[in-house]
């Protein structure tokens, strides 16, 4: 192991810190595609490896309660993720879902969404688990991914939806984003809130 240890440390820029972690997860923290990165949190591509976490976010009701209600199961979460990687490779792709993932010990969070919409904006969006809820990542990561978009994409503005509901990720968005209107979502039969940030 420690002969292993020195190899990778020859190749990168190894954390003395990070010696109590798993030589897997080390690795992984390395040499996959990371997006960018917070105090805490960092953003990565999704892997095959995250469907059980992923699974256990969009097959809980209070996640979903606020995206539209309906819980997905394993088998449609299964073929959700498979699309989700695919489209890193698509040439000019313009849907991009990542992984939340916490510094300190590798730990799957949630997704955190920027997508090209039918509209053509540039749409945000977050997703957490429950157990992760009330420690302030949301913020920290619409945070990072503003800085994401307009500093290394080169977007010129990016918008977000949010059920007027959901309070939390209201007083985030009101906090990072201009408030534009609000306004009545048939398709899922609430009221949303319309945020636009221009760079």
């Amino acid at each position: 192991m420690q002969a292993i240890m020195k190899l990778i440390a020859q190749f990168v820029n190894f954390d003395e810190s990070q010696r109590h972690k798993p030589l897997g997860t080390i690795i992984l923290s390395y040499f996959y595609d990371m997006i960018f990165q917070t105090r805490r949190l960092y953003i990565r591509e999704m892997l095959k490896s995250d469907l059980g976490s992923f699974h256990k976010m969009q097959n809980d009701q209070a996640v979903m309660r606020y995206v539209g209600g309906k819980t997905f199961t394993l088998e449609e979460n299964v073929r959700d993720l498979e699309n989700i990687i695919a489209f890193y490779s698509k040439p000019r792709n313009d849907f991009w879902i990542w992984a939340i993932v916490n510094r300190e010990d590798d730990r799957f969070l949630g997704t955190v969404a920027l997508v090209r919409n039918e509209k053509t904006e540039y749409e945000i969006g977050y997703r957490l688990l429950m157990k992760e809820w009330g420690n302030g990542y949301g913020k920290e990561v619409v945070n990072g991914l503003i800085y994401h978009a307009f500093e290394n994409m080169h977007l010129k503005e990016i918008v977000a939806y949010v059920d007027k509901a959901n309070a939390s990720s209201v007083r985030i968005l009101d906090s990072t984003f201009r408030f534009i209107r609000e306004f009545y979502n048939e398709e899922e039969n609430c009221i949303d809130r319309y945020y636009r940030l221009s760079n």
